[in-house]
């Protein structure tokens, strides 16, 4: 008989961290904590996917950006950034 294999995954509900046996990737789990599904899933396919997501987002930050500095922002009064000046 040989010993079964696990990784480690977190729970997206509680965020604890699980044991869960290779054998059941690919298919819904149940936390043993919070009662919560999860799809357990290989960790380095999901590195890869949270990479490609952090991408996205700084090609929408970059998007965002770059139509902010094409408008024209008036300038600062004075008198309002001697005020703002009081919070520091």
């Amino acid at each position: 008989m040989s010993n079964p294999t696990y990784f480690l995954q977190g729970c997206p509900t509680c965020g604890r961290r699980l044991q869960i046996k290779v054998e059941y990737l690919g298919r819904t789990v149940v936390c043993q904590h919070c009662h919560g599904n999860l799809v357990a899933t290989d960790p380095a396919s999901v590195r890869n996917d949270s990479e490609d997501s952090r991408e996205a987002l700084l090609r929408r930050a970059d998007q965002i950006l770059n139509s902010l500095a094409s408008r024209r922002v008036p300038p600062l009064h004075p008198r309002d950034i001697e005020e703002a000046s009081d919070f520091v």
